[in-house]
């Protein structure tokens, strides 16, 4: 059976792209798709589908969520606190499958940053 090998983009919509697209390069390091895509390091990606009542994202009316792996979460933290971004850490987040925290970008989407185990 062939199978897919990996998630190829994410695409949402946005009240300003080219704003938001400039953010999510300047903070996070993904870089927009034009001219060359952002390629990702090989690691561990989670596909799960969540139960349609759940407040994980937040708002009731988020319908997703993208979750970006980090090498160093506390270093990420002060990065993002450096440029005046609020960060939400919960000790229930983490769990034995890593390190967790979540910011928002300026269109009010949740995302979540990973610290895997090793």
């Amino acid at each position: 059976m062939e199978k897919v090998n990996g998630i190829g983009g994410v695409f949402f919509r946005a009240k300003d792209p080219k704003a938001l697209s400039d953010w999510y390069e300047t903070h996070l390091g993904v870089k927009h798709y034009d001219p060359v895509p952002w390629k990702q390091r090989e690691g561990a990606t989670v596909f799960a589908p969540f139960a349609q009542d759940t407040d994980y994202f937040g708002r009731a009316d988020q319908q997703w969520m993208i979750n970006f792996r980090v090498d160093d979460l506390g270093a990420m933290i002060a990065q993002l606190e450096n440029a005046g971004i609020t960060v939400e850490t919960r000790p229930e987040w983490d769990s034995a499958v890593g390190k967790f925290a979540r910011i928002h970008d300026p269109e009010g989407n949740p995302v979540e940053l990973w610290e895997p185990n090793q």
